[in-house]
């Protein structure tokens, strides 16, 4: 069945496993995406929806590089929001509501529609090695696989364990059975493994719920959309809505806390802090009289919908009580109750930054498999990973983005660099360069290195560079043109601003906090420059962005270019730390471990110091 030698095998087909198999394809690799259920390609497994803070950069950083996740979005999105649009440009977050069925559809047509990809539909138990080097796959039917390496997206399906109240049975997700025979094979040879835990809510018919009590949640009036290429933008789009817990709902759910798997020791490992289950919030926040429950439809025609805030794992029967006591959910009907799933995953300190492990050349770990949470960080880890793959086969360069590139960046360096003990979820403020990263220039900033590398289109790259261009002419139209007291201070009195006594340019009254594009272009000379240069959303976006926050930029961008300059020291690798004394045990310990491969990561594992750094400069002879 298996003749031939693929180039790159992906084993998953969840989100890191669709974007690691669409990238090596699309780069030229000759690739095999073999999962359990070929049905649930790019399953939303939780949540019906992509994007949110910092989450929604990572899409439009993984669309900007040449990724799906983005397009799959815009084509299945039932509602669009810009998240956070009353702060600064650097926290705007795009998140979309998706149709579950239509964005499991649409990855598996795109993957369908990507040369050089097969697919097979089994279960991979192990992963064949020879001489330290990974050369294929073994599946559960004893079928050998060889590919020249091999990216592991296993999600929560190793020796999954699904808990609901005092059952527990095998899983890697509701209705799909667990993966095993790999960790047991990895930790064999050598690699360190853990088990973490995460939950989902229950999913329950539309049709038994009263909207008309809760809190109707609408989408953007002028929605926009993740990818840079001409996917569509909504032109209709459903609501969403929100109720709340109450004291009632938390002494009902207080009730079966004894039969909570969480609370009476059969659940030990860590879920994600910035997800709790229901029942951690009203244990953690006991002073809450109340915490906030999101009603999400799953998809434009289905009447299921998600309960967002009340994941759990208690008992079906407290589930249910419970959320019956919530306004609006009096007469609920469940499709399914809620649960929690433990999971093997593999400490990414075992990793480089391309993603290969560092004990087995070619093999490559994406998503939960590293420990991270999310559908967006797990795409973008299996974006890495294919790249990186396909790029060392060929012989290049790794591909590796730095902290002040990308989120990408900032994800991956947490992840080998520091490690994680419990799920690991993407936040601006973990980006000390936030204001360059933001989601208004992910294709300014990425476009050019994914085409560079054979995987962003010249399509891509030519409507970057118009973007681009149009918006420097037009913040070079605004520095060089001047408005009349007339003309401006209405629209100066209107935001309660200081009015101007003189003509002045307009670069200096748009850079106005309070002033923004909406109020430019009420002013005819603006509104004829914008129609005369067909100047879309973006552009106007993206000038504003430069416009008011050009000083804060130049300054991030000098900061960042100053921390870059330890990037160059290079430290050999296999670098014998123990010979260095004057280190500190506890930073000799880390440094062998991880193995940096320069001053400036190093700077960044915990446990080393600065003066542990000052000590490997001056070996270094810097």
């Amino acid at each position: 069945m298996f003749a031939d030698v693929y180039d790159v095998i992906v084993v998953g087909g969840g989100h890191a496993g669709a974007e690691a198999a669409a990238a090596a394809a699309n780069m030229g690799s000759r690739t095999l995406l073999v999962t359990m259920n070929l049905q649930t390609i790019g399953q939303m497994s939780c949540n019906p929806a992509m994007g949110g803070i910092a989450k929604g950069q990572i899409v439009r950083e993984i669309d900007a590089l040449g990724g799906y996740s983005g397009i799959i979005t815009d084509k299945s999105a039932i509602q669009f929001k810009m998240l956070n649009k009353s702060k600064g440009p650097a926290m705007w977050s795009p998140r979309a509501q998706n149709d579950r069925m239509r964005f499991a559809e649409e990855w598996r047509l795109a993957l369908e529609r990507t040369p050089n990809c097969d697919f097979y539909q089994e279960m991979v138990q192990g992963v064949l090695i020879e001489g330290g080097t990974v050369v294929g796959v073994r599946t559960s039917l004893g079928i050998d696989i060889k590919g020249r390496s091999v990216v592991l997206t296993n999600g929560t399906f190793l020796n999954g364990l699904i808990h609901i109240g005092d059952k527990q049975f095998g899983g890697g997700r509701a209705g799909e059975r667990a993966a095993t025979g790999i960790t047991e094979q990895l930790s064999d040879i050598g690699f360190e493994c853990g088990r973490m835990k995460t939950g989902t809510p229950p999913r329950v018919d539309g049709r038994s719920l009263d909207y008309s009590k809760m809190i109707v949640q609408p989408g953007d009036d002028r929605p926009e959309k993740f990818s840079y290429l001409e996917t569509p933008i909504l032109t209709e789009q459903r609501d969403c809505y929100m109720s709340h817990t109450s004291a009632l709902v938390h002494d009902l759910l207080r009730e079966g806390f004894d039969r909570s798997p969480m609370f009476n020791g059969r659940i030990k490992s860590i879920g994600p802090r910035y997800c709790p289950s229901i029942e951690d919030k009203i244990n953690r926040f006991a002073d809450k009289e109340a915490h906030q429950l999101f009603v999400e439809p799953e998809g434009w025609h289905t009447v299921e919908v998600y309960v967002n805030g009340f994941s759990t794992s208690l008992p079906e029967d407290v589930q249910f009580r419970a959320l019956k006591s919530v306004r609006g959910f009096e007469n609920v009907k469940f499709f399914r109750p809620g649960y929690a799933i433990e999971y093997d995953y593999f400490p990414p300190t075992q990793l480089k930054h391309t993603l290969e492990t560092k004990l087995v050349d070619n093999l490559y770990f994406a998503g939960q498999i590293n420990g991270t949470t999310g559908y967006e960080e797990a795409a973008s880890q299996g974006l890495m990973a294919g790249i990186n793959a396909h790029l060392k086969l060929k012989g290049e360069d790794p591909f590796v983005l730095k902290r002040d590139e990308a989120y990408i960046g900032v994800l991956i360096d947490d992840l080998i660099t520091k490690g994680t003990e419990e799920p690991y979820r993407m936040f601006t403020s973990r980006a000390e360069y936030r204001t360059l990263l933001r989601q208004d220039n992910a294709d300014i900033r990425l476009t050019p290195k994914g085409y560079r590398i054979g995987l962003a289109t010249e399509e891509r790259l030519r409507r970057m560079e118009v973007k681009k261009e149009k918006s420097k002419v037009f913040v070079d139209f605004f520095k060089e043109t001047s408005v009349l007291p007339d003309d401006i201070n209405p629209i100066l009195e209107s935001v309660d601003s200081a009015l101007v006594k003189q003509s002045d340019k307009m670069f200096k009254v748009f850079s106005r906090p309070e002033v923004t594009m909406e109020h430019m272009l009420q002013l005819q000379p603006v509104a004829t420059f914008v129609a005369e240069n067909d100047l879309d959303w973006e552009v106007l976006e993206q000038t504003e962005v430069q416009v008011k926050y050009s000083g804060y930029i130049a300054k991030e961008k000098l900061n960042a270019d100053k921390l870059n300059r330890l990037e160059n020291v290079k430290i050999p690798e296999g670098f014998d730390y123990s010979k260095l004394k004057s280190l500190s045990f506890e930073a000799r310990e880390k440094l062998k471990t991880i193995q940096p491969i320069t001053i400036s990561q190093a700077s960044r594992i915990s446990g080393v110091s600065p003066a542990d750094i000052s000590v490997l400069l001056v070996y270094l002879g810097r």
